[in-house]
């Protein structure tokens, strides 16, 4: 067994404390990942805090990893020592059903393994990225290019595909008018992405305070949604909008900006149910959907095309003792954009 240094959490209210986990030995397709650096996302706090259903506590979250490879099982083909690589959301599926083989393990049947709050196939709990060492199979291993430096290559592992996947798609690109609701660690990727896809961007945030932010990011437009002339001005407007807040929101009034065979496609994950009014999707053929993470082939595609563009997510970089911190500035929106965590500092 390795044993791995980390930041682990007791329960919904309890702070983050120094923890030793232990990680499983080497099996022959498995890779040991010296971590460097982890995201803090927004389903960390969520899961930390029990919002999301029953946590085996302590539990070590984090699915934002990139590291670099100290050690590999002798059948491992895809890595080797010294490779710069990271791990998002999940670490295993079956492999065997109609999703697996499409290559969309995150919509595995049998659910896939994710980074925390999990049980793998040896029957142990999953821990994440808040630790020094993890060990993956190689098949859920991604390969980070060299123009990516590594602290902001982790948030891509969730942030980037969050929002490339829905956008991929759902086929943003020229000709198409996409708006992007929040500016936060999923909406600033969003911007960006959307963008060098080739789409025309709006960004619809509570307020026009990061405007400027916006607008350097790529957006052609930024409205702000406490303003009830918005929705008017911009009704039956998008082709597809992504909702990237992970709190209630009044899906009706947003609806109302599509245009017809338009789509509002969800990837916040707030804790409460959201509702809406059928004849808001009858109306003009609209259509309401959620997009989760992608398969590890489009988040490697992802990782390429962020390379190619210069995408980039906009980084604070923190120690291991200010995660609890970390997680009320992000509740209080307090973050441009998303924290990462030296793991150094551990």
């Amino acid at each position: 067994m390795i044993t791995a240094k980390a930041r682990a959490v007791d329960g919904p209210d309890k702070p983050f404390r120094a923890a030793e986990i232990k990680r499983r030995d080497l099996d022959l397709n498995d890779v040991l990942i010296e971590i460097k650096f982890a995201g803090i996302c927004h389903s960390d706090i969520h899961t930390a805090h029990g919002e999301w259903g029953p946590v085996n506590y302590p539990l070590v979250p984090g699915h934002e990893i990139a590291g670099i490879v100290t050690a590999v099982g002798p059948n491992v083909t895809k890595y080797k020592i010294g490779d710069r690589v990271g791990v998002g959301c999940m670490v295993d599926s079956c492999g065997e059903c109609e999703n697996c083989r499409k290559g969309e393990e995150q919509f595995c049947h049998k659910g896939n393994i994710p980074t925390y709050a999990g049980v793998d196939k040896y029957g142990e709990p999953t821990q994440g990225g808040y630790s020094t060492h993890i060990v993956v199979t190689e098949d859920f291993v991604l390969g980070i290019p060299d123009s990516i430096e590594l602290d902001k290559a982790a948030p891509l592992l969730c942030a980037g595909i969050t929002t490339y996947s829905p956008l991929n798609h759902w086929g943003a690109g020229p000709g198409k008018k996409v708006a992007i609701i929040g500016m936060g660690g999923l909406g600033h990727m969003a911007v960006q992405i959307a963008h060098a896809m080739g789409a025309e961007v709006t960004v619809l945030s509570q307020s026009l305070k990061k405007k400027d932010d916006g607008l350097e990011l790529g957006a052609d437009h930024y409205y702000a949604t406490s303003d009830p002339e918005t929705f008017e001005k911009l009704a039956s407007t998008f082709d597809l909008i992504i909702n990237t807040v992970s709190a209630k929101i009044n899906l009706d009034a947003y609806l109302g900006l599509l245009t017809l065979d338009g789509t509002l496609v969800n990837v916040g994950a707030p804790a409460e149910p959201l509702s809406l009014r059928v004849m808001n999707l009858i109306g003009h053929r609209r259509s309401f959907a959620g997009s989760l993470i992608g398969g590890i082939r489009e988040t490697q595609e992802m990782l390429d095309f962020c390379a190619k563009h210069n995408i980039f997510p906009k980084i604070e970089v923190i120690s291991a003792d200010q995660i609890d911190e970390a997680y009320e500035r992000v509740l209080a929106s307090d973050v441009k954009y998303r924290f990462v965590i030296d793991i150094s500092t551990m």
